[in-house]
């Protein structure tokens, strides 16, 4: 078995799916829909403003001090803004099925509602995706453990 997943983290290292030492995200791209694990340093997770820079919805995942993986997503939406939220609203969060993106919208997976990305971080509530404080510090975006440790209950019914 121990064989096993050694033969399994070689393939990943040599594919790039896997960190090497000193690399603080992976990415897992048959589990979880292609979301990147981020291992949070110094109490932040930092993430490069290049990386997320498309306009398209990039989903991560971290575990918070509650064992719970919390899942959210970054998008740049059109009017230039990088936001953030859980991937996951107050309404659905149980349902454990998150959001899916359709061009500038954001699609509810449980009750289909749609919300156009330049909403997200400014509305919050009721089936909007749950907001996520961000900061931009240099040519990063950097979230505290603090407030992804505050919604890991978002997260709670979603598959770990």
């Amino acid at each position: 078995m121990r064989s096993r997943i050694r033969a399994m983290v070689v393939v990943l290292m040599a594919l790039g799916l896997f960190p090497s030492p000193g690399h603080a995200a992976f990415k897992l791209p048959l589990l979880g829909g292609g979301a990147t694990i981020l291992t949070p340093l110094g109490g932040t997770v930092t993430l490069p403003l290049k990386d997320v820079g498309d306009g398209k919805a990039h989903y991560y995942k971290v575990k918070a001090d509650d064992g719970i993986m919390v899942t959210f997503f970054v998008v740049k939406s059109r009017d230039g803004v990088v936001r953030a939220a859980f991937d996951a609203c107050d309404v659905c969060y149980k349902a454990g099925k998150g959001y899916v993106q359709e061009g500038n919208l954001m699609v509810c997976e449980n009750c289909g509602m749609k919300f156009a990305t330049e909403r997200i971080n400014e509305v919050k509530g009721g089936c909007n995706p749950a907001p996520l404080n961000r900061a931009i510090q240099g040519e990063n975006l950097v979230i505290q453990m603090r407030d992804l440790n505050a919604g890991s209950w978002y997260c709670k019914y979603k598959k770990q």
